[in-house]
């Protein structure tokens, strides 16, 4: 199925109140990827993000074979998926948290680039200028609590509205309003102390 073929969420939800197992497989192929880059930003391990984003497909199929099909048909279903990977997330980073966080890398060596590089940027050099860039903003999203991290992924790389990943989260609007905004905050605090201190380092 190509992407422009993938069915929206409200066409989804009706055609799994009727039939989930012949219609599952259209909602995987509509939400892994973007399910993938959240356990991928939260995570940092393709590998970890792979396993999370398919036991969250799992995780998924099984509650939908508990529900009505009323209850099916009135799923928010981007919102509901992001609530059940982020769970995944949460769990996985709780079991590993005695060794310590984990560095965080936007980019997989086993699938293609998260963002397609512009043809304007395809020399070598700009190539590997944006590679590092990725790789430095992920290692700061990765200094930032999970709390601040998880909003920041909804709102500015899933691109989630407030509404929509503060039910997500289970958080009231308004905290994660203010989780975006201290986590915001924190990324140019550190953008402006390595700033500095590349200016001390050559001056």
């Amino acid at each position: 199925m190509d992407t422009a073929d993938r069915m929206p969420d409200e066409a989804l939800t009706a055609a799994l109140a009727r039939d989930l197992d012949a219609t599952f497989e259209a909602v995987v192929l509509a939400h892994q990827d973007r399910l993938y880059t959240i356990a991928l930003r939260m995570l940092g391990d393709p590998g970890e993000a792979e396993e999370a984003a398919q036991d969250a497909f799992v995780r998924a199929y099984r509650a939908l074979g508990g529900y009505d099909p009323a209850r099916i048909r009135e799923l928010r279903l981007r919102g509901w998926l992001t609530t059940i990977v982020l769970n995944r997330c949460r769990s996985a980073l709780a079991r590993r948290s005695t060794h310590g966080p984990a560095p965080l890398t936007l980019d997989d060596p086993t699938r293609p680039p998260i963002e397609p590089v512009a043809a304007s940027a395809s020399e070598p050099g700009a190539i590997v200028e944006r590679h590092d860039d990725r790789a430095t903003w992920a290692r700061r999203l990765a200094d930032l609590p999970v709390a601040y991290r998880s909003a920041i992924v909804l709102r500015h790389v899933d691109g989630l509205s407030y509404p929509e990943a503060a039910a997500a989260l289970g958080r009231p609007e308004g905290t994660v309003k203010a989780q975006v905004h201290r986590g915001v905050a924190l990324l140019r605090t550190m953008l402006e102390a390595e700033s500095r201190l590349g200016e001390e380092m050559t001056a």
